[in-house]
């Protein structure tokens, strides 16, 4: 390592863009996370990435193949019951899921 740096022509890079994510601070399984990684090695996403399509994928594909007007209790305008068993449906699945990954002999 230097001792010094010369930051005299230096750029400053690109900022990422926050437009339609909110940063938030989550605790996860440490398996999850490696589980993750591996798998952001082989799409070539950042494992954050892939974390958030796995959890879009997951809690979000069945929402628009219901047509179930009525909503329910305090949930927001437009969410049906049907919507709303499909996502509890979907975070069973995602569950199951990190319990499969945190088997001691689970492979990612």
């Amino acid at each position: 390592m230097k001792d010094e740096y010369d930051f005299s022509n230096a750029k400053r890079g690109a900022v990422a863009s926050g437009k339609g994510k909110t940063r938030i601070t989550i605790m996860l399984d440490e398996v999850v996370i490696e589980a993750a990684r591996a798998l952001a090695e082989t799409e070539g996403y950042g494992y954050q990435t892939v974390i958030n399509n796995i959890l879009r994928r997951t809690l979000l594909s069945d929402l628009n193949k219901t047509t179930e007007p009525k909503t329910t209790g305090h949930l927001k305008p437009g969410i049906t019951a049907t919507e709303l068993k499909s996502l509890e449906k979907k975070l069973l699945e995602a569950l199951n899921e990190i319990h499969r990954v945190m088997e001691p002999d689970a492979r990612p």
